[in-house]
């Protein structure tokens, strides 16, 4: 038993799960997901997919995340990389269920996603 068990109270499972673009975009027709997009204000105001909440990874605090009620917390940035550390920092603050954008942006426009493009 670990210091942070309690004899006969089963622990929460804490997970982050890589999801396919075609299951995001399933999710966000269905409003199932919140996204939270990491990327900077300047990759954001270029483009981004319709609908994400901006918490760039350089001011990133969990504190800050949008209410998802019962929907799943979809994080993604460019490639997957950013966001595997939001996720961490998200762990680290006690969320016990978080999902990753495989691939990020890049994948979610090659698998035929739309965008929002800036101006």
């Amino acid at each position: 038993m670990t210091p942070n068990e309690t004899p006969g109270r089963p622990q929460a499972t804490t997970r982050i799960e890589l999801v396919d673009p075609h299951t995001a975009q399933r999710w966000l027709e269905r409003d199932e997901a919140v996204l939270v997009d990491v990327r900077e204000p300047q990759e954001f105001a270029l483009e981004h997919i319709a609908g994400a909440t901006s918490l760039p990874l350089s001011a990133f605090a969990p504190s800050r995340l949008p209410e998802t009620a019962d929907r799943r917390l979809l994080l993604m940035c460019a490639s997957g990389v950013r966001c595997g550390i939001a996720a961490q920092a998200l762990l680290g603050a006690g969320h016990a269920s978080l999902y990753r954008l495989a691939g990020g942006l890049m994948a979610w426009k090659a698998s035929g996603g739309a965008v929002v493009s800036g101006d």
